[in-house]
């Protein structure tokens, strides 16, 4: 067979051809899904399979409906339904901590368009779900490297530290207006520090310059009031 008849084929509403679309669907969205579960993210190979399975079977009947003789049906309903739908399931891997941490944003994303890829394989548009692949695995891992790189170099930064209650906050504000950084925001919060004795503060910098987080985390590690420090 040629390309093109191979190609034919796999976009047709054949039985066998249908159930190899939902075969890649289900391998290409648990690819995605090894990528997060390495990452140690709440959603992993499991969930994104399902998620890309689930999208590719909606779409599928939704076209099988569509092809029905005196059958009626909307193409757009079940697509649509299915990225509605997805929205709220990733809604619950986005998670606020107690020291205003926003995680899952990026596994709610690659849910989302995880499905979306589904939908395009399901409907047999197969180039469009491959680039869509290819384009996911580009996301999560060559721009991952180059967001972490932007953001350890950044002018600005949040810090969750926790000094002795004893005049640390105000050894650090001091200190801090020394080394030319300036404080935009101090907020004290209520998790439980690791000494009782100490209080835990969020704190968002502007710096004097463009410098290494880990530089200015080293910097604030050495203060003997401070006994635990880490970049939110």
């Amino acid at each position: 067979m040629s390309y093109s008849e191979i190609k034919d084929f796999l976009q047709s509403t054949n039985d066998l051809a249908v159930a190899i679309r939902l075969a890649m669907a289900t391998f290409l969205g648990s690819i995605v899904g090894w990528e997060r579960l390495m990452r140690h993210h709440s959603a992993g190979i499991r969930t994104f399979a399902l998620v890309s399975l689930g999208s590719a079977v909606a779409t599928a009947l939704n076209v099988y409906l569509a092809m029905m003789p005196g059958f009626a049906a909307d193409v757009s309903r079940i697509p649509a339904s299915v990225v509605s739908g997805i929205g709220f399931l990733g809604a619950g891997t986005i998670l606020v901590t107690g020291k205003k941490q926003i995680k899952g944003l990026s596994t709610a994303a690659s849910l989302w368009v995880t499905a979306c890829m589904g939908m395009a394989i399901g409907a047999g548009y197969l180039i469009v779900g491959f680039v869509s692949f290819l384009l996911i695995a580009f996301s999560n891992l060559v721009l991952l490297r180059a967001s972490k790189n932007v953001e350890e170099h950044s002018q600005y930064m949040s810090i969750y530290i926790e000094v002795t209650k004893n005049h640390g906050v105000t050894k650090l504000s001091k200190m801090i207006s020394e080394q030319g950084f300036i404080i935009m925001s101090l907020t004290k919060t209520k998790e439980k520090t690791l000494q009782s004795s100490d209080a835990g503060l969020i704190i968002d910098l502007e710096l004097d310059r463009q410098r290494s987080h880990n530089e200015i985390l080293q910097l604030f590690n050495e203060l003997d009031y401070v006994n635990y420090i880490e970049e939110v």
